[in-house]
């Protein structure tokens, strides 16, 4: 039997009297566990329309077997939830999909990669009166739109695949390169049908457009909880760089041996005292094994806020990726200064020297060394990165931009 979680509650009102917008959220995972990327952009989209009143219920994939315990964490947000198994899928249907424009979108369930998910759709929707209909993900959510045509949607696939397999390839991973064409081609179809296509970053929409110039395409960048992550009056450890990611992650597994085999050693030539602190969840056997007295390697922790917070850099030598980065918004949220690679920051819109350092992956050690020896340059950058934040990043101007969002796609449908 599929493991699944069903939760409801009434519907809420605004102070005004009418019933708020109803919002049909189709996603492919639920907003929970925060150490996966996706999910803080989901989870800080629907917290904060829910704080507004937004009605929102959730059909959620999930792929983690511990998924359906977490339900507390979110319940609040929602008025129904349920949580469908991920099912295991055959190249020989993405094949199909390629070779047979017919079999692009599912018009049966048996046609879908997940049945049950389809049967789900077309049944909430014939019990529930939804404005708009708001799916999170690209290739696991795309095809279902069939469902729903008839109602005003739009489709957050968050960041372009074909982007961070073309960044993946120019670090010369083949399997990426071999992978590259056929992701250009399904994106170059897969959110056609939608009202509208919404991605956090300015390379992903101009990667999509690149490939379908007439889409409707609009960037809406991941929101910080400015509450939650802000500077900390704690003392910072004068020479210690931090690292912080979940290292399932290939680009976040790349970054940590470029820290380890060519950055720390380069640094203590001259800083000996210098230290790395590997923060996050699910560090390979091979990086749990760096742990000595100059490299901490924590695996999960419960809140990665005291380590932004005492910490003295910020370090990201990402080389390869898509999207925007959550974890460098998190950390010049919390004033700590940041030190990046531009395709580390692509998206936010930080001015070297300004609200962050900037540099290449072999100008990082010498970038480390002067940073560490000029107290004043840190406190500016982390005084201007956190600004910046506060300025273009927060959770209320990403939930303000989804509202603007929303009513421009209602209106287009009433035309």
């Amino acid at each position: 039997m599929p493991m699944r979680r069903c939760q409801e509650r009434g519907q809420r009102r605004n102070a005004d009297g009418p019933p708020v917008k109803t919002i049909l959220l189709i996603s492919r995972c639920p907003p929970h566990p925060l150490h996966f990327g996706d999910r803080v952009v989901l989870r800080y989209i629907v917290s904060e329309l829910a704080r507004r009143g937004y009605v929102i219920d959730l059909l959620a994939l999930y792929d983690q077997p511990d998924d359906p315990l977490h339900l507390d964490e979110y319940r609040d947000y929602f008025r129904h939830i349920e949580l469908i198994p991920e099912s295991p899928r055959h190249s020989r249907l993405y094949l199909r999909r390629l070779l047979d424009p017919r079999a692009r979108f599912a018009a049966a369930p048996q046609a879908s990669y997940c049945p049950q998910l389809w049967r789900l759709i077309s049944d909430w929707l014939r019990r529930f009166d939804y404005d708009l209909v708001h799916c999170f993900g690209a290739v696991s959510v795309y095809e279902f739109h069939p469902c729903f045509a008839h109602k005003p949607n739009l489709i957050v696939p968050y960041e372009s695949y074909a982007l961070y397999l073309q960044s993946a390839a120019r670090q010369g991973q083949r399997r990426a390169r071999l992978a590259l064409p056929l992701a250009r081609r399904f994106e170059s179809w897969m959110f056609t049908p939608y009202d509208r296509t919404v991605v956090i970053a300015e390379p992903d929409r101009a990667m999509l457009l690149a490939l379908q110039p007439t889409l409707p395409v609009e960037v809406i960048p991941v929101g910080i909880d400015l509450t939650r992550f802000q500077p900390q009056p704690a003392e910072r450890a004068a020479q210690t760089l931090l690292f912080v990611g979940n290292y399932e992650y290939a680009p976040n597994q790349d970054a940590v041996r470029v820290l380890v085999e060519r950055v720390l050693p380069a640094v203590q030539r001259t800083l000996p005292q210098a230290k790395l602190q590997l923060v996050g969840s699910n560090p390979p056997a091979w990086m749990r094994a760096l742990a000595d007295e100059r490299i901490e390697v924590t695996g999960q922790v419960a809140d990665v806020r005291p380590y932004l917070a005492r910490a003295a850099l910020f370090v990201c030598p990402l080389r390869f990726g898509a999207g925007l980065k959550n974890k460098v918004l998190e950390a010049l949220a919390m004033g700590i200064p940041v030190l990046a690679t531009p395709l580390s920051c692509d998206g936010i819109r930080v001015r070297h020297g300004e609200s962050a350092w900037l540099a290449e992956v072999d100008g990082f050690a010498d970038a480390i060394v002067q940073l560490l020896g000029d107290a004043p340059r840190r406190r500016g950058l982390a005084e201007k990165g956190r600004a910046l934040i506060e300025a273009e990043y927060s959770r209320t101007q990403t939930a303000d931009r989804y509202e603007r969002l929303y009513e421009e796609v209602l209106r287009g449908r009433l035309k």
